[in-house]
C-alpha cells in the first residue's frame, strides 16, 4: 500500500476484480490509519501552491495529508485534481475543503477526481450536515452516484459492491465544519449521523460566532471544544481542528485533552510569509 511514513499502519481491505488478478484496494487513509493506533494525522493546508510540488514538500516536511482549500482561494477542482493524484501517489492524504454552498455536483465532482474526503463550511444545523453527507457518500448512507476509473483506485474499477464499500470506509470521509453558532448547538445530533467521519472545529469563525476572539484564551472557547470532543467521543467519531497552530497549548490540550485526531498546522502562504520574513530580517542584520 501506497503510505506517507515509514511505520507498518493498518492498511486498508484488499479486494481483487474477479477477471483478473490487478488490485483494486483504494489507496490508504493516514487519518484512519493514524487514528486507530491513538496517533493524530497532521495536514498542512494549501491554498496559492498549485502545483504538485507541494505534495512532495508536505511528504519531505513530515506531514500526512493536505488540506486542499477551494473555499478561500482562486485554485480549482483542476488544480485540486492534480495535487490530490500527486498526494495519493506520494502516500499523503488529500482531504478538500469546497466553497460554501457550491452544490452538490463540486462535492461530489472532487471526490471523484481524487480526494479521499471533503470538508465541508458553515454548517448550520442537522439537515445540512444530512445534505452534506447525502452526496458524500454511497447507499447505505448517502446517495452518492456510481462511477468508476478513480485516481484512489489507481484508475482500476473494482465492482460495485468493492467500490462503494471501500470508498465509504476509507476514501469519502465526511468532514463536517463546526464553525457556527447553530452547529454548536446540534453538534451532538449531528455526530450521531450515519456518514458523518469527523467533526472540524473552525476555530476562526467559531470564535468569531459565539463573540470570544480574539481571546483564545476565553473559557466559553474551551467550553465550545468540549462541547464538540464530548460529542465525538460519544458517538465514536473523529475530531479535528483547525485555526490554532498560533496556539500550541491550545492545540496540546484539545489533542491529549479532547482526543483530536486531525490536526491542521499553517498554510503555504503563512509559512511563506513567517519563512520570507525571518531570511529577510537575517540578511538586513548582517550588515553592522
Amino acid at each position: 500500500m501506497r503510505s506517507s511514513i515509514d511505520i507498518p499502519f493498518p492498511t486498508n481491505k484488499h479486494s481483487t476484480m474477479s477477471s483478473s488478478s490487478q488490485s483494486t484496494t483504494i489507496a490508504q487513509n493516514n487519518l484512519i490509519a493514524l487514528a486507530a493506533r491513538g496517533k493524530i494525522c497532521t495536514s498542512l493546508g494549501v491554498k496559492i501552491c498549485r502545483g504538485v510540488e507541494i505534495v512532495h514538500i508536505a511528504k519531505a516536511s513530515g506531514y500526512d495529508s493536505l488540506f486542499i482549500d477551494l473555499e478561500h482561494t482562486c485554485m480549482t477542482v483542476q488544480d485540486a485534481s492534480q495535487i490530490c493524484i500527486a498526494a495519493v501517489s506520494a502516500g499523503i492524504t488529500p482531504f478538500v475543503r469546497v466553497p460554501h454552498e457550491c452544490g452538490q455536483g463540486m462535492i461530489q465532482k472532487v471526490l471523484h477526481v481524487g480526494a479521499m474526503g471533503v470538508i465541508v463550511p458553515h454548517i448550520q444545523g442537522v439537515e445540512d450536515a444530512k445534505k452534506a453527507i447525502a452526496v458524500t457518500k454511497y447507499p447505505p448512507h448517502g446517495t452518492r452516484s456510481l462511477s468508476g476509473g478513480f485516481p484512489q483506485f489507481e484508475y482500476a474499477s473494482p465492482p460495485p459492491q468493492v467500490l462503494m464499500q471501500e470508498a465509504n470506509q476509507y476514501g469519502s470521509q465526511c468532514f463536517i465544519m463546526i464553525e457556527t453558532v447553530d452547529a454548536l448547538a446540534a453538534v451532538d445530533d449531528i455526530a450521531a449521523l450515519p456518514g458523518c467521519d469527523v467533526l472540524l472545529v473552525g476555530s476562526q469563525d467559531l470564535a468569531a460566532e459565539i463573540g470570544t476572539s480574539p481571546d483564545w484564551d476565553h473559557p466559553g472557547f474551551w467550553d465550545s471544544l468540549q462541547k464538540v470532543g464530548s460529542a465525538a467521543k460519544k458517538h465514536g467519531k473523529l475530531m479535528g481542528v483547525a485555526g490554532l497552530y498560533h496556539r500550541p497549548d491550545i492545540l496540546r490540550r484539545v489533542v491529549n485533552e479532547l482526543g483530536a485526531r486531525w490536526v491542521v498546522g499553517s498554510h503555504d502562504v503563512g509559512l511563506l510569509l513567517g519563512g520570507g520574513r525571518a531570511n529577510s530580517e537575517l540578511l538586513r542584520g548582517l550588515q553592522s
